[in-house]
């Protein structure tokens, strides 16, 4: 693999006048280590140079794969006259939103209160005191068609902040007003209201779901599949709920509209074809030319969507996805010990996109001209290209079958062909300059790829997948917690940076997802252990719900407390479906309780505009049932326990819990597993749904009777 000399990771390689960024350890904030302007990493130091020299502060967060951060710190921070007004003006911080979501979420909730738009870079302007009086995304250096330029609104600023600070202070007092009752104005009095058995006193019922299902059809784009318009992104959380509502109602439109999405995205331009992995969104509604960069959690959650989808249908094309995006992460994004790589760029050599596009003439010299033609046939392509400068993105016109009955080439022929093709053209491609790869861990990242590898070892009937769940969460439970077992949430070069709530909650989610796949205890046990220690520090006791940050983290301008499902499901969503798994897998009922509070706070939230919430809508489906707890007896080398774990397996249960009564640790974790013994000699498996248990299943037939009847 070749290295791209302009990502500048480690600013060391070359000969510049380096700023304190150069002792950061986040490739993002390394990158601009080289700039002209004085940065500051986010730190006390940073705010005190801002008193003593009575200057506002200039935040810019972004991260290390972001096209428009890129271009940003080319246009104006390596430019050496805006750096000079920078240095003038104000005291300059650089954030990786990456190593710390909780500022990007306070100040990006600034930027969409002051703006209405939201995105990376994020530009702040804030007094000493992190007061935001200016918030925007990406600015030009100079002004155009009616914007104002970075240089003209710093030389503004600056007037404002000798002359008439008085205005600024008081449009940061307004947004900072409107932060602050923004948090506190959801779930109030819930801790007090809240049914203290189940979630069947809660107001939520399913009319929830049928409400976020018709929010979510009136936006579904029926010809290419996703929802709304350009930019389009995948969004997989959206399809996860829409195969819960095909599973409740047994309408087939839901499960359709999953289907479209999936093969659209699949067929698209947003699919590497060549090395595998998805973009990350499209920039056109047809998934065709795509924002080049690859996120860890798009591979993971789509990885999810992909395996469901396949549980769900049985068709192999949704099994092979999941092979490929999983071959991409464990080939390319996999580090030595074990955990994943955060992304990878969509720049090299200064121009997005073209590590991954192809002139007519790269095609012909790594396949032939013969196969070129049926590339052309296969993967839309052109003589004098489909994007810009002759450029090709490769994107799939139809299904191998189809394509197959036009050609008229046996199927499998043309699908050995055409691996063939792909095989070569990634081997010439690895030879190009690849793309910078952000090589930070991240814990709630790498929480959601465990989860996706432990659910599709059981649903492909991958052992190996497993396998590299489990070494990842190994890595994780031994390196990246502390001593008094509270996790952190970056490793690069050591781990530091306090965790947050998703850093627990996707954790909790990948190791619940791992004990199922492993039946091994620990991961289970760690699971519950985690579980206690998020309870402890990020509950809110007054309004129910989880913060964002620990009651002992550092003291920001607000504690946030997030329901929202954006590109990632938040955190309280997933937190709710923990707590309703861990419930039905341990059986301790304090977890119904404190799953009724949360659901509660998220109530307001989630009924004004249940699009926004789907994975909170798939905690709820959850909750409302039929939920089935499935303890197996027996030894996991016994065939018929092995003929009923497959059958639950390769299908579409998603609201079961299943655990393994053997030994005496999965005892202490669910004593309701004491007793369970196998079945005149044969391994068993007791099923309970609603609180009533059944007689025990012995084969496989018996037990998917049990799970289907409803």
């Amino acid at each position: 693999m070749t290295e791209d000399p302009s990502s500048g990771i480690d600013p060391s390689r070359s000969s510049c006048q380096q700023n304190r960024l150069c002792k950061e350890k986040s490739p993002y904030l390394l990158q601009h280590a080289c700039n002209p302007v004085d940065w500051y990493p986010w730190g006390e130091e940073a705010f005190e140079a801002a008193r003593r020299e009575d200057k506002p502060i200039f935040l810019s967060v972004g991260y290390s794969t972001c096209h428009w951060c890129h271009v940003m710190a080319h246009e104006s921070f390596e430019d050496p006259n805006v750096a000079r007004l920078l240095n003038q003006s104000f005291i300059c911080i650089k954030v990786d939103r990456e190593e710390r979501p909780d500022i990007d979420q306070i100040y990006m909730a600034a930027a969409i209160a002051v703006s209405g738009r939201g995105g990376w870079p994020l530009t702040v302007m804030m007094t000493p005191d992190k007061k935001p009086f200016f918030a925007a995304t990406y600015i030009p250096k100079k002004g155009h068609m009616g914007l104002t330029g970075l240089m003209e609104l710093i030389a503004q600023v600056k007037e404002m902040w000798d002359n008439d600070r008085e205005s600024l202070m008081s449009s940061a007092n307004i947004i900072v007003d409107h932060l602050k009752g923004r948090q506190s104005g959801r779930g109030a009095g819930v801790q007090k209201e809240a049914h203290k058995d189940s979630l069947s006193g809660s107001p939520f019922d399913s009319s929830l779901l049928s409400r976020g299902y018709s929010a979510l059809s009136s936006i579904y784009d029926p010809e290419n599949g996703g929802f709304g318009t350009a930019p389009k992104f995948p969004t997989p959380h959206h399809i996860l709920f829409l195969l819960r509502c095909w599973k409740r109602t047994k309408n087939i439109l839901p499960l359709e509209m999953a289907k479209t999405t999936l093969q659209g995205m699949r067929m698209g331009g947003i699919y590497d074809h060549v090395g595998f992995g998805f973009h990350r969104y499209s920039t056109d509604p047809e998934w065709f030319v795509p924002h080049f960069e690859k996120m860890l959690y798009d591979q993971a959650l789509l990885a999810m969507a992909y395996a469901e989808a396949y549980q769900a249908t049985g068709e192999e094309e949704y099994a092979q996805t999941v092979r490929e995006i999983l071959e991409y992460i464990l080939r390319d994004m996999t580090s030595p010990e074990g955990g994943f790589y955060s992304a990878e760029d969509a720049d090299s050599e200064g121009e997005e996109g073209k590590f991954y596009t192809w002139t007519a003439v790269e095609l012909k010299e790594s396949l032939g001209e013969e196969d070129f033609r049926l590339l052309i046939r296969l993967f839309d392509v052109y003589e004098s290209g489909n994007y810009e400068g002759e450029r090709n993105i490769l994107r799939q016109r139809s299904s191998f079958s189809d394509a197959a009955s036009v050609l008229k080439i046996p199927e499998e022929e043309l699908y050995h062909r055409s691996s063939d093709m792909i095989s070569r053209l990634y081997l010439a491609r690895e030879k190009r300059v690849h793309p910078l790869k952000d090589d930070k861990i991240l814990t709630d990242w790498n929480g959601l790829m465990i989860a996706a590898l432990a659910r599709a070892a059981g649903a492909l009937q991958d052992p190996d997948l497993a396998t590299a769940a489990s070494r990842a969460a190994d890595f994780l439970l031994e390196v990246m917690r502390t001593p008094e077992g509270r996790l952190m949430h970056r490793y690069r070069q050591g781990a530091d940076i306090q965790a947050n709530l998703d850093d627990y909650a996707f954790l909790i989610w990948g190791l619940i997802e791992l004990y199922e796949a492993t039946f091994d205890v620990k991961y289970l046990k760690a699971a519950v252990h985690l579980n206690e220690i998020m309870d402890k520090h990020f509950w809110d006791g007054e309004a129910g719900g989880f913060f964002f940050t620990a009651d002992d983290g550092e003291e920001l301008l607000v504690r946030k407390k997030e329901y929202y499902d954006g590109a990632l499901p938040s955190g309280n969503s997933i937190a709710l479906l923990n707590l309703l798994r861990l419930l039905h897998l341990t059986g301790d009922t304090s977890l119904e309780e404190k799953a009724a509070l949360l659901a509660r706070s998220a109530l307001p939230a989630v009924s004004a505009q249940p699009l926004g919430y789907t994975m909170l809508l798939c905690a709820l489906d959850y909750a409302l049932g039929p939920t089935y707890e499935v303890a197996l007896v027996g030894s996991l080398e016994d065939g018929g326990l092995k003929e009923m774990l497959a059958a639950i397996r390769i299908r579409f249960l998603p609201n079961k819990a299943v655990v393994l009564a053997s030994g005496s640790e999965i005892v202490m974790l669910a004593p309701f597993t004491r007793d369970l013994v196998p079945v005149k000699g044969k391994a068993a498996a007791y099923v309970c749904s609603d609180h009533v248990c059944q007689l025990p299943a012995t084969n496989a037939a018996e037990l998917m009777a049990l799970l289907e009847k409803n």
